[in-house]
């Protein structure tokens, strides 16, 4: 009964849209090679922190024990297939009083007007009983089909929050040597911005300036010594986030984390792959996929009903007033033969359950569509801004190189009376302000390219379910 699943036919893209970078990292539409894709980035540490997180993320865990709920609910659907065999067995004990009646409940019953003497009697019992429901309209079947694709799509979920986690323990981690290189930058430009207060300082001992110039250097330094403290405040947020990502308690990374490291550098080769390699990596699109295949299976299991259900039922009995009597074989009696049920009225019931089950399949068909069209978004988002973000790193390198020259020549021009200190607050104010736009634009290079690898749904081999969890 109902229609039988075929997978949905998706239109894909022959190629990326967005162009291949020309900067130190390009892109290719190479075939993919990003199962562990975070190696790329040549960081131990890196490798060590996923590496605990696929074996300890408590969303991972979660997702595990979803599956086996699902893996569960299989075999409960597989079992409704075969027959059900059961077994009971039984004593009862009546007695006859004194007027020959039966004593039920404490009322004599049955009596003949004549007492005799009482008289106790002993029933033993035990027996089988089987009962069978044919799966004449493949509604059973259609139940083990729906529940087979919810345990598929059960696994798929699990992959899809492991490439999930993989980008969040990348992207933390990249985000918290971030925060390290700004605040060190910082404490650059502190110490250069202290030496120009002790020249300001010096000069205004000598009638050189003003207290003007030796106050804006005072605040110059007291602002950049501010962002120091807000820095090293964001870097342990992050670290107490990839602590909890590994499953741990917040500050059980602090040791490990705190000294400072580089941010690690991309690799000059990016491999994308192509659009139609997307349906088979991306574990949602699988995901959503499966869930299309259990709600169309439902439509057959609730078009079922519709009909009469056909069963078999057996039972077997042997029974004596002695308990040795039931393992004499002439003591048995039995029952077979085959019953039918059809509902003849129930006011709609099966038809608009079989209504609610087709606008589920229709739900999930829209999801699925859905989903595909995000993964083409994610995927051309991300090409975008790594190509663009690389292109501004670029400029920005520039502009740190030119600042620094700057800085060198207003200091100088002040020292020796040639130029206003002003200068010297604009040109230092100017290095800090693109150093540390420099060192967010390299944060930003890699955390695009982390999304690149998690929008190509890269990395869900790593952790598959452990084989008790598959079928």
């Amino acid at each position: 009964m109902g229609p039988n699943y075929r997978a949905p036919a998706t239109h894909t893209p022959s190629s990326w849209v967005a162009p291949p970078t020309t900067q130190a990292s390009t892109t290719t539409q190479e075939p993919l090679q990003i199962e562990r894709w975070w190696t790329t980035f040549n960081d131990p540490q890196l490798d060590s922190l996923i590496r605990r997180a696929v074996n300890a993320n408590l969303d991972v865990q979660l997702a595990e024990e979803k599956i086996r709920q699902a893996r569960a609910s299989l075999g409960i659907a597989r079992g409704i297939f075969f027959p059900t065999i059961g077994t009971s067995g039984s004593y009862t004990r009546s007695f006859n009083a004194a007027s020959g009646g039966v004593v039920v409940g404490g009322t004599v019953t049955g009596g003949t007007g004549t007492r005799s003497k009482p008289h106790a009697h002993d029933l033993w019992q035990a027996g089988f009983d089987s009962t069978w429901e044919l799966d004449i309209f493949g509604g059973v079947r259609r139940g083990i089909e729906a529940a087979s694709a919810s345990y598929e799509a059960s696994i798929e979920n699990r992959r899809d929050v492991l490439v999930t986690l993989l980008g969040e323990v990348a992207t933390d981690y990249i985000q918290l040597r971030g925060f390290q290189q700004e605040a060190a930058i910082a404490r650059e430009n502190l110490t250069l911005q202290v030496k120009s207060l002790e020249v300001t300082r010096k000069k205004k001992e000598l009638g050189n300036t003003t207290g003007l110039d030796v106050a804006n250097a005072e605040a110059q330094a007291a602002n950049t010594r501010s962002q120091i403290a807000t820095f090293e405040s964001e870097s342990q947020q992050q670290i107490y986030a990839l602590s909890v990502l590994l499953g741990e308690e917040p500050t059980a990374l602090l040791m490990e984390l705190t000294p400072t490291a580089q941010i690690p550098v991309v690799p000059p080769i990016v491999p994308v792959g192509l659009p139609s390699e997307l349906l088979r990596r991306r574990p949602d699109i699988r995901q959503a996929e499966r869930q299309l295949a259990a709600a169309t299976a439902q439509i057959g299991v609730a078009t079922a009903d519709l009909f009469p259900k056909f069963s078999l039922n057996g039972t077997l009995t042997v029974q004596g007033n002695r308990y040795e009597a039931i393992s004499n074989w002439g003591n048995r009696f039995w029952s077979f033969g085959p019953s039918v049920s059809w509902p003849i009225f129930d006011a709609g019931q099966i038809w608009n359950n079989i209504e609610v089950q087709s606008a589920l399949q229709a739900q999930a068909l829209t999801t699925y569509r859905k989903t595909v069209l995000t993964a083409f978004q994610d995927v051309e988002s991300a090409l975008t801004a790594y190509a663009q973000e690389q292109q501004r790193r670029a400029a920005l390198a520039d502009a740190v190189a030119a600042n620094q020259r700057a800085v060198t020549i207003a200091n100088r021009g002040f020292e020796f009376g040639q130029t206003d200190f002003l200068n010297v607050l604009i040109a230092e104010g100017a290095l800090y302000s693109t150093q540390n736009a420099f060192v967010q634009s390299n944060d930003a290079v890699a955390t695009d390219l982390v999304a690149i690898y998690k929008a190509l749904g890269g990395g869900w081999e790593v952790g598959e379910p452990p084989a008790t969890l598959r079928q």
